[in-house]
């Protein structure tokens, strides 16, 4: 019986102390869930996932690729910044691509409800990557940012079509091209 307590405080006192040569890493909540997230990813064939520093998950890029609607054959690049409150706040998601859409403005800010009023700690990485990746299937001329993208989207869809082909070419198109095509 003495020899089984003697073998418990043994791995008691080995827990307490750090292992030679190191310090154990301690992780904050955000970094644990993050790391849960990244390892649930389940990423459409569309999608890929960059991470410049390989030790930092909580900073890394999406790349969607729609194969699909007005934006197929595009390459749009979005940075993730995952902030120390996650997942009770949202990442601070920008698109780095210039892009002509109704929810992505010219400093690539993106309108995307669970991004804002309808996040919820439930929520995943994976949920946003859905959300973004429908924003390029259907755009929201409803909430936009763009609102002279919107506004050619609800009212000529063959001009918002012609406006993105061009802004993919890297022809991106100013307000001031939108008045002269609306009157």
């Amino acid at each position: 019986m003495i020899k089984l307590f003697s073998l418990k405080q043994q791995k008691k006192d080995g827990e307490a102390t750090p292992k030679a040569g190191g310090q154990k890493k301690t992780f904050t909540a955000a970094q644990l869930r993050i790391t849960k997230d990244i390892n649930e990813l389940n990423l459409p064939k569309t999608c890929a996932t960059e991470f410049p520093d390989p030790d930092d998950l909580l900073n890394f890029k999406l790349i969607i690729c729609p194969d699909e609607g007005f934006y197929k054959s595009g390459r749009f690049v979005f940075n993730f910044k995952v902030g120390p409150n996650y997942p009770h706040e949202p990442p601070k998601v920008k698109c780095e691509t210039q892009v002509y859409h109704p929810n992505i403005d010219l400093e690539g800010n993106v309108c995307l409800n669970i991004l804002r009023e309808d996040w919820k700690p439930v929520l995943t990485i994976n949920s946003i990557v859905y959300g973004l990746q429908f924003l390029f299937l259907e755009p929201n001329p409803e909430d936009p940012l763009n609102r002279e993208a919107a506004e050619v989207l609800q009212t000529n869809r063959r001009l918002f079509e012609h406006n993105v082909f061009k802004a993919m070419r890297g022809n991106y198109i100013g307000a001031t091209y939108f008045q002269r095509c609306l009157k």
